[in-house]
Formats: C-alpha cells, sequence, structure tokens
C-alpha cells in the first residue's frame, strides 16, 4: 500500500486530495480544505484577496497561506483517515502568477523550524515584502509596456516565452516591485511563486519551479525550458540570482522537513515533489495526456485549457502556452469573471444556486438575442482594462435574462477565444466548483458542439497534484512511468455525467456566437452597432 497527497493552494483556500495505491485497488481516501475567509479570518480577506484602495491591485498574505498548510496538517493528524507516517509523496499546485519575496534570512530559519512551535510565529522577518500579488492584480500595465519594448514587441515576447506580457503574470509585478521599492528589491533574496514557496515550506529548502508555472511569468525561454536573458534583463537588473532553478515537474526536492515530521507524525522518508500551477496540475487531474480532449475550469477564473504535443502560440496573443506535467506542453486561456460574475448575476436576481439553475431551464436557449458582456472586473480575455458590464437588447432589472446571459456569455467566449488552440474537442471535461451545475453544462455542450462530462473529484488541481507526487515517486524508484497508468481509475470522468450536443440548439448557439462577436467588437473596437442582428435574432 502507498499513500499520496495532492495539495492546492488557490486564491480561496488550501485543498488537500489523499489518494491510495494498493495493487489493482486505486482510490481518494480522504479530502479536507482550509477556506481562507472562514477558518483564518483575522487576515481580512475577501475571497482570499486583501482590500485594497486601488481596484487593479490584488495582494495575498503569504503567511496566510503557510497558516493554512499548519492548520491543514493538524486536522489531518486529528481526525484524518490514514496514517501521517504511511504518506510516500506529496506534490502540490498553486495558484498561477503570484510571488513571494524572501530576504537573506529565510533560508537559515526554514531549515531550522521548531517543530515545538507553530509555523506562523517563526516566518517573522524574513519577507522583503510583506504581501504578495496575485494573479487578479492588473496593475502593471506600464510595466508590460517596457518590457514588451525592451524584447522587441509583443510577438518577440509570445514567441520567447509563451504569452504576450500579461498584466497578472509574474514578470511584471516584479518590475512594478523594483521601479517603485528598489530598496525592498536589493534586500530580496529569493522570488519564489505560490508553487514553489509552499514546497520551500515544505522541505525546509529553496524549491525549484517548474515549466508548467515558470512560463507564466514572461520570464522562461518556453522551448528551452529555461530562464530568458532577454526577457530577465527586461524585467529587474539581478533577477536570474534571484530565481529558483527550474527543474522538471516529477523532480524531487527532498523530504518532508523535520518541522512537519515532528510535529505531526509524518515519515521522515516522505518524499516532497516540485509543485505546479493550477492549470497545468488540473491537466493531469483530469486526465489530459494526449491529444483530442479539451477541459474547462469553472472557478473563481474560468479556464480553458488542452495538452499539446509541440508549442503553439495565440496569434492574437490572449491564450498562453505552458509547460506540462507530463514533459511537454499544454494550451490556456483564462476568463477572470468566472464564478464571481456568476455569483453577482446571482446575488442581483435574489436567487440561491438552486433558483439560479431553475432560470437556466425556464429560459430559452439563445435568451432571445439578449447579450451581456459581464466584465464586471478588468477582464483577461478579451483585454478589458476598465470594468463595467456593457448589455445589449437586455437591462439591469431582468433577472431571469441576466442568469442566462451570464452563462451563455461566458460559454461563448470560451468558444470564441480559444479557436487558436486548433482543437475541436469531441468531449469536454468539465471541473471547478461550478461544474456540478447540470444546467451550466448543458449550455456549455450546446455552444462547442461536445460531449460534457463530469468528474468525481471536483478539485481536479488538488487531484493532479497527488497523481504528480505518485509519478514522481515511481520515476525515482523505477526509472520510468507510464501517465495513463498513473491515471487510470482516477482522472476519468463519471460515464453517466454524459451531456450530449443537440444539433438544433448548436445551430442557433453558432448564430449567436456571431453576435456576441458583433457586440465584443462593439464594446471594445468601436464597431458596427449589432442591435439589428440581435432584434432579427429574436424574430426568427
Amino acid at each position: 500500500m502507498a499513500i499520496y497527497m495532492g495539495l492546492d493552494s488557490s486564491t480561496q483556500s488550501l485543498t488537500a486530495v489523499v489518494i491510495e495505491i494498493d495493487g489493482d485497488e486505486r482510490k481518494v481516501l480522504d479530502q479536507r480544505s482550509i477556506r481562507f475567509d472562514e477558518d483564518l479570518a483575522s487576515y481580512g480577506c475577501q475571497n482570499g484577496v486583501l482590500t485594497h484602495s486601488d481596484p487593479l491591485v490584488a495582494h495575498s498574505n503569504p503567511v496566510m497561506w503557510a497558516e493554512a498548510l499548519d492548520r491543514l496538517f493538524a486536522v489531518f493528524a486529528e481526525e484524518g483517515q490514514f496514517p501521517l507516517d504511511k504518506l510516500r509523496a506529496i506534490a502540490g499546485s498553486g495558484q498561477q502568477h503570484g510571488s513571494v519575496y524572501f530576504n537573506s534570512e529565510a533560508g537559515p530559519r526554514l531549515s531550522s523550524l521548531d517543530p515545538a512551535r507553530e509555523l506562523v510565529g517563526q516566518l517573522e522577518g524574513i519577507f522583503s515584502r510583506p504581501t504578495s500579488p496575485i494573479w487578479m492584480d492588473s496593475s502593471t500595465s506600464s510595466e508590460c509596456e517596457a518590457i514588451t519594448a525592451a524584447v522587441g514587441g509583443s510577438g518577440e515576447l509570445a514567441g520567447l516565452t509563451g504569452s504576450k506580457a500579461f498584466e497578472r503574470f509574474t514578470g511584471p509585478q516584479i518590475r512594478k516591485f523594483y521601479q517603485e521599492d528598489p530598496e525592498g528589491y536589493d534586500a530580496t533574496h529569493r522570488i519564489h511563486l505560490v508553487s514553489s514557496f509552499m514546497a520551500t515550506l515544505l522541505a525546509g529548502a529553496d524549491a525549484p519551479i517548474d515549466p508548467g508555472d515558470g512560463a507564466g511569468m514572461n520570464l522562461m525561454n518556453l522551448r528551452e525550458k529555461d530562464w530568458a536573458p532577454a526577457a530577465l534583463e527586461a524585467t529587474a537588473p539581478g533577477l536570474a540570482g534571484k530565481l529558483p532553478a527550474i527543474e522538471e515537474s516529477w523532480s524531487i526536492i527532498g523530504s518532508l522537513s523535520n518541522y512537519w515530521v515532528e510535529r505531526y507524525g509524518f515519515s521522515p522518508a516522505t518524499r516532497v515533489v516540485c509543485w505546479s500551477g493550477d492549470n497545468p496540475c488540473s491537466l493531469v487531474g483530469v486526465g489530459l495526456v494526449k491529444p483530442g480532449r479539451l477541459a474547462i475550469s469553472l472557478g473563481t477564473s474560468d479556464t480553458l485549457f488542452g495538452y499539446l504535443p509541440e508549442p503553439r502560440v495565440d496569434p492574437a496573443m490572449e491564450g498562453h502556452t505552458f509547460g506540462a506535467p507530463t514533459g511537454d506542453y499544454m494550451s490556456l486561456i483564462c476568463f477572470k469573471n468566472g464564478s464571481l460574475a456568476r455569483e453577482k448575476i446571482c446575488n442581483a436576481a435574489g436567487l440561491d444556486w438552486d433558483g439560479f439553475s431553475a432560470v437556466l431551464r425556464e429560459t430559452p436557449p439563445g435568451n432571445d438575442g439578449a447579450i451581456l458582456l459581464p466584465w464586471f472586473e478588468p477582464e483577461i480575455t478579451p483585454n478589458v482594462q476598465e470594468p463595467g458590464a456593457r448589455r445589449y437588447g437586455l437591462s439591469e432589472d431582468e433577472g431571469p435574462a441576466n442568469v442566462r446571459a451570464v452563462v451563455e456569455a461566458q460559454m461563448m467566449a470560451m468558444a470564441i477565444h480559444s479557436r487558436w488552440m486548433g482543437v475541436k474537442p469531441e468531449s469536454i471535461y468539465a471541473t471547478g466548483g461550478a461544474a456540478c451545475n447540470k444546467e451550466i453544462l448543458h449550455i456549455m455542450a450546446q455552444v462547442f458542439d461536445a460531449a460534457v462530462y463530469q468528474f468525481e473529484v471536483g478539485n481536479s488541481a488538488a487531484l493532479g497534484a497527488a497523481l504528480r507526487a505518485y509519478h514522481a515517486a515511481e520515476m525515482e524508484t523505477q526509472g520510468s512511468s507510464s501517465w495513463e497508468e498513473v491515471i487510470a481509475d482516477f482522472a476519468e470522468p463519471v460515464a453517466e455525467s454524459r451531456i450530449s450536443p443537440e444539433p438544433e440548439l448548436v445551430a442557433l448557439y453558432d448564430e449567436l456566437k456571431g453576435i456576441y462577436e458583433a457586440c465584443e467588437n462593439h464594446a471594445l473596437n468601436g464597431g458596427a452597432d449589432p442591435m439589428e442582428k440581435i432584434d432579427a435574432f429574436a424574430r426568427r
């Protein structure tokens, strides 16, 4: 019997999925979460984010993430469904793009933590920057422009790193820190991502960054899977010396540090595997280890992603290409206005989630042409810096129509803006919190003209991390490990959850997608007024 743990340090929570491999028997043993707002309310976060006077700024407290780890392990020690000393390996996923800044005190302190004391009290004084900018931060437009110009344009940067300069990416955030606080930057000994920060806490030693998470920084050469000197130089002086090494996703950092062994009873032989980003881990967690399928994660942000055998760059430079835990690549496109946009419309209509689903069942597909562009927050795809919903053929007080409009808009935007991936999927695997809503998934199936499946394990990032721990441990001891065998029985959809496309509705949404594109073009580029098309659609 062997036990593996996957952790997911997301925007709003820290979640663990524990799996057991015992010959042909493979199962999930336990799942636990620490919710930041509810369980760690003293940090004053809203949806896991610190409040700020500037709506473009989004930071979190890295100490909160560390305390969540300590608390989660305490829960496992007291209530867990498995013996901690039987854990063979642990890996994790972190919300992508967030960054943590250590001073020179961090290394010695983390390597000699006292297991008799809580972790939080021992982290005081090790940060050169007290808070961490995260993926929701869009305050670095000028930094993006400077980096882009320095490397020769957006196309050059995208070809080099897999993405143009994005406000939420780590490189522009580092440049902003260097410019606004040069003394703080000079005092910075190491800059970690959320993933490598959490791995460092576990191992008590400096953790590397993997190509999946490294690609979300605008700093890594996508094809060489190493830091890109031109990008580093365009970002901040001496940056190469402040970044961890880049290593493959299955790299073993070492064993759990003595702090966790002595405090909670883990085995000193438990291996700590290189962490990755939440999206690369989700790729494994939903079984996308070969071409032909797409996955859509309906979470705080909505993301669409798939496996790529070779790197492919979006010519419109809206999407991204990352390294994959398989050693290959993955494509991804992210939409910031995900679950929080759905929640905003749900609350405005005075509904709970059951009521939200009922409205989707009762309103007509296509919404009589009524379109909502749900950019309540600055949007990533398409690039919308000035937030604010746009409505066409729809008023704000039409609650039911707004409910259908927000879901249809999200699905159509994903379908339209992901065309560059060159994938016509036969099936889509849905994950994330909203993937339990079959009405949303029904709309997804019609918009994409593809069968949609649910998964039993909702947190694909944590499950993917657990499977990565299994894969890495096998690689270390056996020298090889088949990804198909790793994901078997775990990363497979619920067969009876299949939702099939219906030809009449597929045709309807194909027509509506053209109208949606016209609305986007009108809102962002001053294109033709789409109301004539909307009126014609409503009369059909």
